[in-house]
């Protein structure tokens, strides 16, 4: 069996999927969205096709070392991403070939189904904000039992704010958990925003209602400043969505620096590397709780791994990832869980017709590309 072609679609805003085709009709399929960066990595599968083509599909770990080793410069966004919607494709293709999912070659499952948690948050405390904030909720509870939800602060953070500021996101937060009660976790995604000092400071203001975590409490390249926040922070710190390898989770390993990590499977190297990740951290004891707020390919890869690594917590879940629209079968909550997939490969059949397209005129996919403080500063999305 040979690689004979590889196609690239663009189905969706925040969707780059690409589609690897055999000699025998095999097919895989694997997603390399990278938001704000449309045509880089479309550009870097373009470049490495030409090794691709022709090869033995299933020589899974050779060529993911080929692509990350051949070249003088390793790494980085595009690259990774590149190769790791490349590396889903061909454990699709191998689990086509051997028919079984994917997570069967991994290892076989730990588990019986997988947890996962929805974006829901308050967006303001007016009349209108919170009316919209329970009709969600209410959606959200009734239609998949969702006992995990994970929101932001919204808005531009400086180094400090006023109290007013700090105090309405709190505010925001324990109404919240009022809503939900003691039951249900709640999870705060900073977005890598905030300074040190403020990322403690609002922390300790939040304290009381028990977060599950707190997400990115500062930016991701100093890891000591990462670790400054865990040590004076009594719950969990997660990170991981922008580390790439598990070269640059090594220091977070190594220093202890949260108690979560989120790798990203289209992002950190694909099912292979999100494994290989998962596998060290076990030995920290910290969990995984895989990032994924793109497409329904890169979810369906996210839950290979979930299904096959002791040491995962729960799977970030977006309403695009389940499927609908794109997917023959979309996935299904239930009581806030999806069941294991049976299919072979990734356990997912696309509608050709809604996949196989591509969009025209890109948007900003973030939110952020053009985010700018009231002064006309730079700022953090």
């Amino acid at each position: 069996m040979k690689i004979a072609k590889i196609e690239q679609f663009y189905p969706r805003r925040r969707m780059r999927l690409i589609k690897i085709t055999t000699d025998t009709g095999i097919v895989g399929w694997g997603e390399t969205t990278l938001e704000g960066k449309p045509k880089s990595t479309w550009a870097a599968v373009e470049e490495l096709a030409s090794y691709l083509i022709g090869k033995d599909p299933l020589k899974i770990e050779h060529h993911w070392q080929h692509i990350y080793r051949s070249a003088f410069y390793r790494g980085g966004n595009v690259l990774m991403t590149a190769l790791s919607g490349i590396d889903q494709a061909l454990w699709d293709i191998a689990g086509k070939y051997f028919n079984a999912p994917t997570y069967q070659l991994l290892g076989g499952p730990v588990r019986d189904r997988i947890r996962v948690y929805a974006h829901w948050g308050i967006g303001d405390t007016s009349e209108r904000g919170l009316a919209s904030a329970r009709e969600r909720l209410k959606m959200l509870q009734n239609k998949g039992g969702y006992a995990a939800f994970k929101t932001g602060p919204g808005g531009k953070w400086r180094a400090h704010e006023p109290p007013t500021v700090i105090d309405d996101f709190v505010k925001r937060a324990y109404t919240m958990r009022e809503w939900v009660g003691d039951d249900c976790e709640l999870c705060f995604d900073f977005h890598g925003k905030m300074t040190p000092a403020l990322a403690i400071e609002i922390c300790h203001e939040i304290k009381g209602m028990r977060p599950m975590f707190v997400e990115e409490p500062v930016p991701q390249e100093n890891v000591d400043a990462l670790k400054l926040v865990s040590d004076h922070v009594p719950f969990p710190i997660a990170t991981g969505e922008r580390l790439l390898s598990r070269w640059e989770f090594r220091t977070v390993f190594e220093k202890n620096a949260v108690a979560y990590i989120q790798p990203d499977a289209s992002h950190a190297g694909g099912i292979s590397e999100l494994k290989r990740i998962a596998n060290m951290a076990e030995v920290y004891y910290m969990h995984i709780m895989p990032h994924c707020a793109i497409g329904p390919v890169a979810f369906s890869a996210c839950m290979q791994v979930d299904a096959a690594v002791p040491n995962f917590l729960i799977q970030e879940q977006v309403d695009a990832g389940l499927g609908e629209g794109l997917l023959q079968a979309p996935w299904v909550v239930q009581d806030g869980h999806i069941d294991l997939p049976t299919k072979p490969g990734l356990g997912i059949d696309l509608i050709p017709e809604e996949a196989e397209q591509n969009l025209g005129l890109y948007e900003e996919e973030l939110g952020g590309e053009y985010c700018y403080e009231t002064d006309g500063s730079v700022a953090d999305w």
